[in-house]
């Protein structure tokens, strides 16, 4: 069991001994993470650490990224969230409304990256266990030309891991864009 105090060291050393192999920038990207988690969470178990080293581990590049996230959900109020996300074209904003939090995050992230592919399926569960769980977010979804994306996302927040899991999946989508407009380059 770790906790925020435990270190760069100790967190590395218990990647080690878990049998994770990471370079210097996986290790620099799983241990930013590994302080925000136990910033939220007294303890860090070894299954935090599993998530977070997955979760970091999934090597494609982020055409989009999730800077911020706000939701304002309850009963009686529409469901809104507003989100800023990081593209190669800069910073964008965006606010939106929606059946509930997670809809209204997935409208928002639609609205800020222009990108409007169909939701397939949406699951959410607890990967570790506690008041302070982390949840895992996974998302399919369909670009309209056949294909289909999976996204994962992992939080002690629920509606943020569902964020991430749709930006997860935006970001495959894109390489997928890339690689396809690459192989037309080459063909030419």
């Amino acid at each position: 069991v770790l906790g925020r105090h435990s270190g760069r060291h100790g967190f590395a050393d218990r990647c080690k001994q878990l049998g994770f192999s990471l370079t210097k920038e996986e290790l620099d990207a799983a241990y930013q993470k590994f302080v925000e988690i136990a910033d939220k969470k007294k303890e860090i178990f070894d299954e935090d650490i599993a998530a977070i080293i997955s979760d970091e581990s999934r090597g494609i590049e982020q055409t989009y990224q999730l800077e911020y996230l706000h939701v304002a959900s309850g009963t009686g109020t529409l469901p809104t969230a507003s989100v800023k996300i990081k593209t190669k074209e800069g910073v964008k904003l965006a606010v939106a409304l929606g059946d509930g939090p997670v809809d209204a995050a997935y409208e928002a992230i639609r609205q800020a990256t222009g990108k409007t592919p169909k939701l397939e399926n949406y699951t959410i569960r607890a990967i570790t266990e506690g008041k302070e769980a982390l949840g895992e977010a996974n998302v399919r979804i369909a670009n309209g030309k056949g294909q289909v994306f999976i996204g994962r996302g992992v939080s002690t927040d629920i509606i943020e891991a569902s964020a991430k899991a749709y930006v997860d999946a935006l970001n495959r989508m894109a390489a997928a864009e890339t690689l396809k407009q690459n192989e037309t380059k080459v063909q030419l």
